[in-house]
């Protein structure tokens, strides 16, 4: 066994990742609710500004090289989009002009900063829950250039897990998604572009009915899983081949849920009991990496060594010997909301502040060379009170 990386045309000379997951969805890390509730415009746009230049000063500082920026957490858009209207996290009104551009700050900021960025898109969610003021909301959008896909395309539209999504096994909804990447890499000087895991997202109370789309598209498949997992294989096919087309400078990256399938569904799964992306999300995720349709994969390896139905070594290693033949890059998302945090399952993530946890993490993920980076789960966890400790150990480990 070779422990020499295969040399890949990018990774040479590549410091490794040092990322972090900044999300807008529901305004979690950004943009601060109290911005959005002024009365003038101007203030609000100097309060959100000065809020991302803060987090951005602080990130260079801890020595974060990378940002995964939440540019489309649902069915609208923080940059200005021809094909999505604006998001009401900025200014509380879908479709709303927010006075400025956040992605384009944001790349301005953190360019100037030395740091990267990368457009992070939620592919299929257009809401985050059902409630009729929020249809009242999707359909007043109707007389907007652009309008919301809700009132646009009603007939793509299907509810999973309590939220209304796009129907994945549409060809003209993922042709959709496709023209919103194409958008942003056409017109922005971003980093990269990355997916999460939002691919078939159903809770079991609230499942996606696209029983008539499987009738209409699903012949000649064995089974509606596998026909799940072909609808998911074909958006990453084509935004994978429609940004190299536009930049092949600009890395596409998936984020999947850590496991791909357990040992006890396929012998070439991980030695785990975990929720599989494979199963659950119908997302093929070894596969995209063996085709070389990803530059890198993130997987969320959210649990501490003595997780024992996914611990965290055993998953990492996994997905090293994953990409070992391959040119995608590995980089592992790790849980820092968690950190601090009472858990009768994960007790380690309260010892010593977590601190002794998260430097085996870190140490195991320098050590293998098949590893790439880390990125961490999520900003706004860097200012909360019970990560300061492991805060503190990033600064003296990373800093500048």
């Amino acid at each position: 066994m070779s422990k020499n990386p295969l040399p890949t045309p990018s990774a040479h000379n590549k410091e490794p990742v040092r990322g972090v997951w900044l999300a807008t969805v529901s305004r979690l890390d950004w943009p601060p609710v109290s911005s959005v509730n002024v009365s003038s415009a101007a203030t609000r746009v100097s309060l959100q500004k000065r809020a991302l230049t803060d987090k951005l000063d602080k990130l260079k500082s801890l020595g974060i090289n990378t940002v995964f920026f939440q540019v489309k957490p649902d069915g609208t858009a923080l940059w200005a989009s021809k094909i999505l209207p604006w998001s009401d996290m900025l200014t509380g009104k879908i479709g709303q002009d927010p006075g400025y551009d956040p992605l384009q700050f944001m790349l301005d900021e953190a360019h100037k900063r030395g740091m990267k960025v990368h457009a992070w898109l939620n592919p299929y969610r257009v809401s985050v829950n059902t409630k009729p003021s929020t249809v009242t909301e999707l359909n007043s959008t109707l007389s907007l250039q652009p309008a919301s896909v809700f009132v646009l395309h009603r007939d793509w539209i299907r509810t999973a897990g309590d939220r209304f999504v796009l129907d994945p096994g549409i060809p003209q909804a993922r042709d959709w998604i496709t023209s919103i990447v194409a958008e942003v890499v056409a017109h922005y000087p971003v980093d990269g572009v990355q997916f999460d895991d939002y691919f078939y997202a159903e809770t079991p109370g609230s499942s996606l009915n696209d029983s008539l789309t499987f009738q209409k598209y699903g012949q000649g498949f064995a089974s509606k899983a596998d026909w799940r997992r072909h609808n998911t294989q074909q958006l990453i096919e084509q935004v994978s081949r429609t940004i190299k087309q536009i930049n092949s400078n600009v890395e596409f990256g998936v984020s999947p849920a850590g496991v791909w399938r357990n040992v006890s569904h396929d012998p070439a799964g991980s030695q785990t009991q975990g929720a599989a992306a494979y199963d659950e999300a119908y997302a093929d995720t070894r596969r995209w990496v063996q085709q070389g349709l990803l530059d890198y994969i993130a997987p969320q390896l959210y649990w501490p060594f003595a997780r024992k139905a996914a611990r965290y070594d055993v998953l990492a290693n996994w997905w090293a010997n994953v990409v070992k033949p391959t040119h995608t890059r590995l980089y592992i998302g790790i849980a820092l909301y968690k950190v601090g945090e009472p858990s009768k399952n994960e007790p380690d993530w309260m010892i010593n502040g977590g601190v002794p946890e998260l430097k085996k993490q870190l140490d195991l993920n320098e050590s293998v060379p098949q590893i790439n980076g880390t990125i961490l789960f999520r900003e706004n966890y860097l200012n909360q009170p019970q990560t300061q400790q492991a805060v503190n150990y990033l600064k003296q480990r990373w800093g500048n």
